[in-house]
């Protein structure tokens, strides 16, 4: 069946992909079928459900180049999960006894959409993944053809997804001011928040670029400038349990031979102890419409910073997230050759006639390929037995 129309649309939370993918997916259909009309559903699928769409027109083909430069997405986000009848019914979305899956068909097929691109996480994905099913089982002919974006790097099976790399290379950047603070009062305890629910990979990774760019900086230690005191001192993932009394213990004998203390956190981790803690308090515990915890209400970040300070003595305590600073910026040259790669396979898979999420499968030796729907999910574990994670919990001696 030939490709005549294409849809795109870009969903869950930024990443430094969006707008890059959307300005590559247009270049690589004006290269291979520039017969193919173009449109983009505006803000995720709240804008499929909706109808509310734009026309990707000849002078925006000629000027898509221009969108790699750009963090954030030109077609906008949302959080709409397509089976939650409840939460589209609340939004407005659909009417009271509409199903989001048929009104989302149908309103592909009045818009005569052959091929629907989706550009998202693992929610977005697997939403893609119901759409798709839904469409199979009811004769509706259309391909989804999806791209992994989330900063977390956290879709199963996918090596590597789209944006991550920038994410970890922006939240190290932010890490050199804030930890500057270091030096804003004596015994300060600096706690970065980095994003990730479920998968410790990009507090890690976030480390390690730090932790690089402070190996290579030259200090002048005569007057308290050391790299000691600008380096990190511990990195806690979701993926590996908070022994608080043990780290304590090892932290305040660097609060008291550095004056300062510098945590890499993730978001997600020891989040359980947060929510068990809450709930023993009655407290009710805030969830988004797919059910994740929201953890800017329960931040976990402020939990355990006040758990260290009074281990470790601090006077003064700071807790600084660099999620919103990382997950806005423009894709890096890395972030970029991966975007093109799958971009141009998304649009080649969609024109062979082939559906699924394209990225570098881990279970078939890491090839590019449209990946099927049912083997997407997401909070795909980072491996803290990697040897350079184990490198850098050496040399902060924190390894087990």
């Amino acid at each position: 069946m030939p490709v005549r129309k294409v849809a795109m649309l870009t969903a869950g939370g930024i990443a430094p992909c969006l707008s890059s993918a959307v300005g590559g997916l247009i270049e690589r259909y004006t290269e291979r079928a520039p017969e193919v009309e173009i449109i983009g559903y505006l803000d995720g699928y709240a804008g499929l459900l909706t109808g509310n769409s734009i026309v990707v027109t000849d002078e925006v083909r000629a000027q898509a180049h221009r969108l790699h430069g750009f963090g954030g997405s030109p077609l906008g986000n949302s959080r709409v999960k397509l089976t939650n009848v409840a939460d589209c019914v609340k939004r407005g979305l659909v009417q009271e006894g509409q199903d989001p899956l048929q009104v989302a068909a149908e309103q592909l097929t009045r818009d005569g959409v052959d091929v629907l691109h989706t550009i998202g996480g693992d929610d977005t994905n697997t939403t893609a993944a119901d759409l798709a099913a839904y469409l199979h089982s009811n004769g509706y002919e259309l391909q989804v053809v999806g791209l992994p974006k989330t900063i977390d790097n956290d879709v199963v099976p996918i090596k590597q997804t789209l944006g991550a790399w920038t994410a970890a290379e922006q939240g190290a950047i932010y890490a050199r001011n804030i930890i500057g603070e270091h030096t804003s009062n004596p015994r300060m305890l600096i706690v970065h928040e980095v994003m990730g629910r479920h998968c410790g990979w990009l507090t890690a990774q976030t480390a390690r670029d730090y932790h690089a760019w402070v190996a290579a900086q030259e200090f002048v230690p005569g007057i308290g400038n050391s790299q000691e005191r600008w380096d990190v001192h511990a990195v806690y993932v979701p993926e590996s349990h908070i022994d608080i009394k043990a780290e304590g213990a090892r932290l305040r004998a660097v609060m008291d031979e550095l004056g300062c203390v510098n945590i890499f956190l993730s978001e997600g981790a020891g989040v359980e102890d947060v929510v068990a803690e809450l709930e023993a308090a009655g407290e009710q515990v805030p969830r988004d419409p797919f059910g994740h915890v929201m953890l800017d209400k329960v931040n976990p970040g402020a939990w355990f910073a006040k758990q260290f300070a009074a281990a470790i003595g601090a006077e003064k305590t700071m807790v600084q997230k660099s999620g919103y600073f990382s997950r806005s910026a423009a894709a890096n040259d890395q972030d970029l050759a991966l975007i093109k790669l799958c971009t141009d396979f998304a649009v080649d898979a969609a024109l062979r006639g082939e559906s699924g999420v394209v990225g570098q499968d881990e279970e078939r030796g890491d090839e590019l390929r449209a990946i099927e729907f049912p083997r997407i999910r997401g909070a795909k574990p980072f491996d803290p037995s990697v040897p350079w994670f184990q490198e850098l919990l050496r040399y902060l001696g924190q390894a087990r």
